[in-house]
């Protein structure tokens, strides 16, 4: 926390963000159980959910997945949608769909949750919220670039639906828990690996109203509020810290416009980075001695004057990545990234 205050605390704080796929393997090279790995990988953050408890609804052949907003979804991992439900909806239809509702979220072991690591740990906590995703998948991402310009009531309906619910699940979860929970983390991803999705002018008028509503939402609880987004975003962290964001994760360097360097100049007094150690390329395809030598450039570049969570590049470790390359990182962040050495 002492990061998220921009102060310079003992040590580089730590984050590990992994695939299933890789958490298991870990587990199993290791031979270490969940909490074990978490402790040996140095993780200094953990994570509390609510839980669905809502109706029970049975998969469409060929579907991996549905949302809680009716969207299936067919592929790898969590697929890709099949359909897009609201593509030609009307002002109408959008209030007429058939909205979930909060209470199907049950958020009453949160709390005992979050108490079991008794302070030792920052907790995450509320809903994910990817409303930009769930707009994707609702009105299909071209139609939804497009009603931008020719519709935008309908891009204001449905997102604002969206975060409606995502509003009233997190409301819940912190008038459970608040007081045990240290940082409120949300995930859209607004960057792609050249640039951001959206202009400024279309993230500014279509999106920041609401991430800045969920970001409201957190602090009004008093706590931090840290945003997941992938990519190449560089040109709307301005506005995001304009909105009171208190955190980024996670900072992938190899993307469009995110020099380490020029990020921490230009903001790293004002909001925290989390994440820059390259997943892409190094953690995957180098050697433990490559990752230790390129962790200790990140974390001279990152960590003078605090504001900054050591972790990888993106939260998804894939399978493939070495786990003595994990080991070597997380590592290499306990050596060199403490503070008054």
């Amino acid at each position: 926390m002492a990061a998220f205050e921009h102060a310079e605390a003992d040590r580089v704080p730590c984050w590990c963000g992994a695939s299933e796929e890789f958490w298991a393997k870990a587990k199993r090279e290791l031979g270490l159980d969940d909490e074990e790995l978490r402790i040996r990988f140095a993780d200094d953050f953990r994570r509390v959910y609510a839980r669905y408890s809502g109706p029970h609804f049975e998969l469409s052949e060929g579907a991996v997945s549905r949302t809680v907003f009716g969207v299936e979804r067919r592929g790898m991992g969590y697929g890709q949608p099949i359909n897009h439900p609201l593509a030609t909806a009307t002002i109408a239809e959008i209030h007429d769909y058939p909205w979930p509702a909060p209470e199907w979220m049950d958020v009453s072991a949160i709390r005992a949750e979050a108490e079991s690591y008794d302070g030792q740990f920052a907790i995450l906590g509320g809903d994910w919220s990817p409303f930009w995703h769930d707009a994707i998948d609702l009105l299909g991402m071209e139609d939804l670039l497009i009603n931008m310009y020719e519709r935008p009531e309908i891009v204001d309906a449905v997102v604002g639906r969206l975060v409606d619910y995502y509003a009233a699940v997190s409301r819940r979860i912190f008038d459970a828990a608040a007081d045990a929970i240290d940082i409120f983390f949300i995930g859209n991803d607004f960057g792609s690996q050249t640039g951001p999705l959206l202009g400024p002018d279309l993230f500014e008028r279509f999106m920041l109203p609401h991430l800045a509503r969920l970001i409201d939402l957190g602090h009004s609880y008093g706590l931090k509020v840290q945003l997941h987004c992938c990519g190449g975003f560089a040109p709307l962290i301005p506005l995001m810290i304009d909105a009171g964001l208190d955190g980024l994760h996670a900072v992938q360097p190899s993307c469009g416009g995110m020099d380490l360097r020029g990020l921490k100049s230009r903001f790293g007094d004002r909001i925290v980075f989390n994440g820059a150690i390259d997943s892409h390329h190094v953690l995957i395809d180098g050697t433990p001695d490559t990752v230790r030598q390129k962790t200790r450039e990140v974390l001279d570049i990152m960590m003078p004057g605090g504001g900054y969570v050591a972790g990888a590049s993106h939260d998804t470790i894939l399978e493939q990545t070495p786990v003595e390359n994990v080991l070597a990182m997380f590592d290499a962040v306990l050596e060199y990234g403490v503070y008054g050495k």
